[in-house]
């Protein structure tokens, strides 16, 4: 199935939200996985600089993503339901960073054209909980599931250790499919309307191809 087929794909009404999300979005997700960057980084065809900008990129767009989070959990109760601490990377993130670059990392970070454009769509478009939700299942389910694979891959290609690589353990989740699991419940559990149902599911893509953008412009800057 290729991008295009998958915005054509009916969306069953009987369905659980998150049913809906992972055959919504396969191909989507499938596109990012098969990015140059991704297949490079995982194969050790890069350096350790290609994992230190992913980090600088991750961390501009767990910010406004978390940024925005903060912001519905005072606005709207059903956010508590999604919005969680357990999940929350920002504070992972910095470490890695500090460690990777020191403790002028700020200083040294460069955000990428892709990336500024991802975290401003966040501000701008996922100020409310379906399109929120669409951003978390892609970012911290992804982060679960692949995410554990980034983490095997850097330790065996790139020397890191447990430090530089906290972004990818979830220390409330030792056990991670039963806390994906979890997860999955309180999406089906949100109470929303058909209608904002479907704009979960559009707005999934949507993220999966500002991921995509990012990842084009790290291939750019780091290749074989």
């Amino acid at each position: 199935m290729t991008v295009a087929d998958a915005a054509r794909v009916p969306c069953d009404p009987d369905l659980p939200l998150s049913v809906r999300l992972r055959t919504g979005t396969r191909a989507d997700h499938e596109a990012a996985e098969r990015s140059a960057f991704v297949e490079h980084l995982l194969s050790g065809a890069l350096t350790r600089d290609a994992y230190v900008d992913l980090a600088v990129q991750q961390h501009a767009v767990y910010t406004a993503l978390e940024e925005v989070g903060d912001a519905l959990l005072a606005t709207t109760p059903d956010a508590s339901a999604v919005v969680l601490e357990d999940l929350r990377r920002l504070p992972s993130i910095e470490d890695d960073l500090a460690f990777l670059l020191g403790a002028d990392w700020p200083a040294r970070a460069r955000v990428l054209p892709a990336t500024a454009r991802y975290a401003a769509h966040l501000r701008e478009h996922a100020t409310t909980l379906p399109r929120w939700v669409a951003h978390a299942y892609t970012r911290y389910l992804g982060d679960l599931s692949g995410g554990q694979v980034v983490h095997r891959m850097m330790q065996r290609h790139y020397g890191l250790g447990e430090q530089g690589l906290s972004f990818y353990r979830f220390a409330a989740a030792p056990r991670v499919t039963p806390f994906k699991d979890e997860y999955r419940d309180r999406l089906d559990a949100l109470p929303l309307t058909e209608e904002q149902r479907r704009e979960v599911v559009d707005e999934a893509r949507r993220a999966f191809a500002l991921n995509r953008g990012v990842f084009a412009d790290l291939g750019a800057v780091h290749h074989p």
